[in-house]
């Protein structure tokens, strides 16, 4: 996925018969997924939304058509809805997207220094919070226990391994993590 895009939201199913959809916003304020302007999807679309009601939404396309009936409304389901980089506020000094943590390395804690373990390649999340895909299909949860640090000036994060999950012994070691 592009990392100038950000995914802010996914068409559900249809809602009534008029061509409203139920959308699931990802913004911190799920209202203000509308006031980012169009979005697009991961079809090379362009939408613009507008609420009509809680997490019930209109979409219209870049033509200016908007879904006039469920039919219409229900080949949208499942679209993922995306605002470039550049339209989402500055996260605060502690907080990040989690697209930016594609591309870390992913270093192993360890007393003596760690090893690294992969780089991120992707982050999913199906509802019951993130989880990390490292180089090789390693999967973590994204909590404070499996990574207990991020570092976004060194593009690293520190991970505790889950007993679990086991890596290959290929990784290469690391300075101390001080």
């Amino acid at each position: 996925m592009d990392q100038q895009r950000i995914l802010m939201g996914v068409v559900g199913r249809p809602h009534g018969v008029r061509g409203l959809v139920r959308v699931h916003s990802y913004a911190a304020v799920p209202a203000d997924l509308a006031s980012y302007g169009p979005l697009s999807d991961d079809r090379g679309g362009s939408w613009t939304l507008a609420w009509r009601g809680e997490g019930i939404a209109q979409l219209t396309d870049a033509s200016g058509n908007t879904m006039r009936d469920r039919d219409q409304a229900a080949s949208l389901v499942n679209r993922k809805l995306y605002v470039t980089r550049d339209r989402l506020p500055a996260p605060d000094e502690d907080e990040f997207y989690l697209s930016d943590l594609i591309g870390m390395a992913a270093i192993e804690r360890a007393a003596d220094g760690g090893r690294t373990i992969g780089s991120v390649v992707a982050v999913h999340d199906y509802g019951a919070g993130p989880s990390l895909e490292l180089e090789g299909g390693v999967f973590l949860p994204f909590t404070r226990a499996c990574v207990p640090e991020v570092s976004l000036a060194d593009r690293r994060l520190v991970v505790v391994l889950p007993d679990e999950v086991e890596v290959q012994d290929e990784a290469a070691p690391v300075e101390s993590m001080s």
